[in-house]
């Protein structure tokens, strides 16, 4: 059970920092402010470092990952891509960012209440997710 758990948790962060990397990607060439556009860079970073973690954490496992869900993914391109057109600002790349933090944060939170018998080192890797993309909300408040 543990290992069942510990694997299925380890997907699911695996498909949140990919989105998460994505969603990053696709505003930061938006952003006029560039302490903005630094705080986005860095927190690509983390994810990147994170995604790392998680990846060796699954080949231990000798598993594959988790792609993000297609539908999900292109959903959220067309979302940032339509609000980028009518409005570019900084506030509305905010926005987008802090509804994307606030899902992530909520769908991890779920799949580690899910996934209780999922060894430390993967729930501390979702932890360590959810405090990257809560952060992330909180540090570009101001930018709303």
């Amino acid at each position: 059970m543990i290992e069942h758990d510990t694997i299925r948790l380890l997907r699911e962060c695996d498909s949140g920092v990919k989105m998460g990397i994505s969603s990053l990607e696709d505003v930061i060439d938006n952003v006029k402010d560039n302490n903005f556009k630094q705080k986005l860079i860095e927190c690509k970073k983390d994810h990147e470092e994170l995604e790392c973690k998680i990846r060796s954490e699954l080949n231990r496992f000798s598993d594959d990952g988790k792609q993000p869900n297609p539908m999900a993914k292109g959903m959220s391109w067309i979302k940032t891509n339509a609000k980028l057109m009518v409005d570019d600002s900084d506030n509305t790349v905010a926005d987008l960012m802090t509804d994307g933090c606030n899902m992530g944060v909520k769908s991890l939170s779920r799949y580690l209440n899910q996934y209780k018998a999922a060894d430390e080192s993967s729930k501390n890797m979702a932890k360590d997710l959810i405090s990257l993309e809560n952060n992330l909300a909180v540090d570009i408040r101001q930018y709303l």
